[in-house]
């Protein structure tokens, strides 16, 4: 009962948009992710003190999921854009249906539902903030290695800050992005042969993103990011790519 009753609600969330356009229940959820990274942030150092790894894991997961919101954020935008949705809504006009009824408007009638709304995918969230959970421990002793293979010097900083630059482009990016892929796909239930696909299709074409992005990001986050704040600034900075890598998992997915 308690299951259906849920069902019911986010079914009517689903079908409420903002102006028209701007899906609810995805705003919604993006809002509350916001105000736990706010909370997280606020605290951050005294959590970090504490237990590091752990604040690590939880900041990764928290802003992982706030990347993938984004990302279904778009998709939704983009799919109710390509709809031809109504431009000229009120804020208030929000898709507003019966519930109770179980019945969908008839045309003309208040916030009527003309197009089959794109659902917020719970599933897909989760996989991408336990990835950035789970992701988290390994970066952190990642940064920690090239904090003691190449420290900063104030005679000449930049010449350790370019190798730490190359390491991580070099083996952890194409790591990472192996690790990644290869997480979404057993995760989405996918098999060796949907893997060997993913990583044919857009493995090679994200390497390269991430070599147009990453290094320049890379020499300011070891040049002047203190390092206890260097994964929290990657995950933040991240949140675009993240959201970029979302888009493309899940149209190599469809």
């Amino acid at each position: 009962m308690i299951t259906a009753t849920k069902r019911k609600v986010l079914d009517g969330l689903n079908r409420r948009y903002i102006y028209g356009r701007v899906p609810l229940l995805h705003t919604l959820i993006f809002i509350i992710e916001m105000a736990v990274a706010a909370r997280i942030a606020s605290k951050f150092n005294s959590y970090y003190a504490e237990k590091p790894v752990l604040t690590t894991m939880v900041t990764n997961a928290v802003l992982g999921g706030v990347a993938d919101t984004v990302a279904q954020l778009i998709t939704a935008v983009q799919t109710r854009r390509a709809q031809g949705t109504p431009e000229n809504r009120d804020f208030i006009s929000i898709e507003f249906q019966d519930l109770d009824k179980g019945r969908h408007p008839a045309l003309g009638e208040l916030g009527a539902t003309i197009h089959s709304p794109a659902p917020f995918d719970f599933e897909r969230v989760t996989r991408f903030m336990a990835y950035g959970f789970f992701m988290a421990p390994i970066q952190f002793q990642w940064f920690g290695f090239l904090s003691r293979a190449f420290p900063l010097t104030k005679m000449n900083p930049s010449i350790p800050v370019l190798k730490r630059v190359a390491f991580d482009q070099l083996i952890f990016a194409p790591f990472g992005l192996g690790c990644f892929f290869t997480f979404m796909t057993v995760a989405e239930g996918g098999g060796r042969r949907a893997l060997t696909q993913k990583f044919r299709d857009v493995y090679l074409p994200t390497l390269k993103a991430n070599f147009v992005l990453w290094p320049a990001v890379q020499i300011l986050n070891f040049r002047v990011i203190p390092i206890q704040f260097q994964i929290p600034f990657v995950s933040s900075v991240g949140i675009a790519w993240t959201a970029y890598l979302s888009l493309t998992n899940s149209a190599e997915e469809a």
